[in-house]
C-alpha cells in the first residue's frame, strides 16, 4: 500500500460526507437534471479524490452508454460513474464527464447542504465549514 494523496478545492465544494474528502468544484457542475437507480444524480466536468472502476456497457434511459463507477479515494464507496463513450449522437456531450449520485434526504443548515448517496454521502460545503474541518 502506499501513500494516500488527497487534492483539498478551494472555495464551495461538493465532498464524500462519508470522509469529508472533496469531489468536485460547484463551479464544474453541468447539470442537475440526471437521474439514476437511486434518484437524482448531477453531472460534472471534472472531479477529483475519485478512481474508475472497470468499464461496462449500461442501457440507460438515454441510450446505450460505456461507463465506469467511480470510488472515492479515500473510503472506496461508489460515488457515481464516469462516461467513457455514449453510442447516441445526442449523447457525445456527456462522453469524459462525471455523474455523482443524490438521493432523496436534504439536510440544510447555514453552512451545509447535505445530499444523501446510496453507498456514501456526497456533501456541499461552505469555505467556512471546510476551515473547521480542515485547518491549513
Amino acid at each position: 500500500m502506499g501513500r494516500l494523496f488527497i487534492c483539498y478545492l478551494e472555495g464551495r465544494v461538493y465532498s464524500c460526507k462519508a470522509c469529508k474528502a472533496h469531489l468536485a468544484k460547484v463551479d464544474e457542475l453541468v447539470s442537475k437534471s440526471f437521474h439514476c437507480r437511486h434518484g437524482k444524480a448531477y453531472l460534472f466536468n471534472d472531479v477529483v479524490n475519485v478512481k474508475s472502476g472497470p468499464k461496462e456497457d449500461r442501457l440507460m434511459t438515454t441510450g446505450l452508454h460505456t461507463v465506469a463507477d467511480i470510488y472515492c479515494n479515500k473510503c472506496l464507496q461508489v460515488v457515481g460513474w464516469k462516461y467513457e463513450v455514449a453510442f447516441e449522437k445526442s449523447q457525445k456531450y456527456k462522453e469524459g464527464k462525471f455523474i455523482l449520485e443524490r438521493c432523496g434526504r436534504y439536510q440544510t443548515d447555514s453552512s451545509t447542504r447535505s445530499f444523501v448517496n446510496y453507498s456514501t454521502d456526497v456533501a456541499l460545503s461552505s469555505p467556512s465549514l471546510l476551515q473547521r474541518n480542515h485547518p491549513t
